[in-house]
């Protein structure tokens, strides 16, 4: 199912470190590809034993909004977006990464992410991290847990949200600034994360925010079901 990737104009592949890139520089490597990853890409990510990932849909209602694009990023900050066609049902070599034992699917909120994923692909992702958890653990001096605020703290980068509420269903006709915002959304996730192991660490918390990732699966298929606020106590 997977086409040839596309290329965008990128830096060099021996640019990428393990710290946040650099702000306003290109992936070292970077692919969008169709359906599915391909056998070079899969090699690639499957490598690594911490990717970062993120979803782009048509809307917030699963089962009503399709799954539109799934982005993912190695610690090498090499880059492919994942464009999902209509009506697509799965993808057999997206599904092993994110089901891997050990590779950690680090994600920014998520319970949405996994619930997609789950929806629109059948994939059940494990295991995960999720840094507005750990946001939510670890920064309790504040109450800006959203992705750009975790980003410009803890990386110092200004990420640019404004192709976020974008037209995602029109899969094959991405923009380069949508592409552009989609791929920045994981590119530094794993570098917020190893300053929430950090934080988490020092005060003790870490424990409890590996229990919380844990529960996320079925917070998510409670979600899936309608069942999302199960937990509220109303009289």
């Amino acid at each position: 199912m997977a086409r040839a990737p596309h290329h965008l104009p990128l830096s060099s592949p021996n640019a990428a470190t393990r710290s946040a890139p650099a702000a306003g520089s290109s992936p070292a490597r970077f692919a969008v590809l169709d359906g599915d990853l391909n056998p070079e890409w899969h090699a690639l990510l499957g490598a690594s034993t911490a990717l970062a990932v993120d979803t782009e849909a048509m809307g917030l209602v699963h089962g009503r909004d399709r799954l539109c694009l799934v982005q993912i990023s190695d610690e090498h900050d090499n880059v492919c977006c994942i464009r999902i066609l209509r009506g697509q049902q799965e993808a057999p070599l997206l599904k092993q990464l994110m089901e891997a034992p050990g590779i950690e699917k680090v994600f920014h909120f998520a319970r949405f992410d996994v619930a997609a994923l789950g929806e629109g692909l059948g994939i059940a992702v494990n295991p995960l991290f999720c840094t507005k958890v750990a946001s939510r653990l670890a920064r309790t001096y504040t109450n800006r847990h959203g992705l750009k605020e975790v980003v410009n703290e803890l990386c110092g980068v200004e990420l640019d949200k404004g192709a976020q509420s974008s037209d995602w269903g029109r899969v094959e006709e991405l923009s380069e600034a949508q592409l552009a915002y989609a791929a920045n959304d994981v590119r530094y996730l794993l570098a917020a994360r190893a300053r929430l192991i950090a934080m988490l660490q020092r005060e003790g918390r870490m424990e409890l925010a590996q229990r919380s990732f844990a529960c996320i699966p079925v917070i998510a298929e409670l979600d899936r079901g309608r069942f999302g606020a199960i937990f509220e106590h109303r009289c």
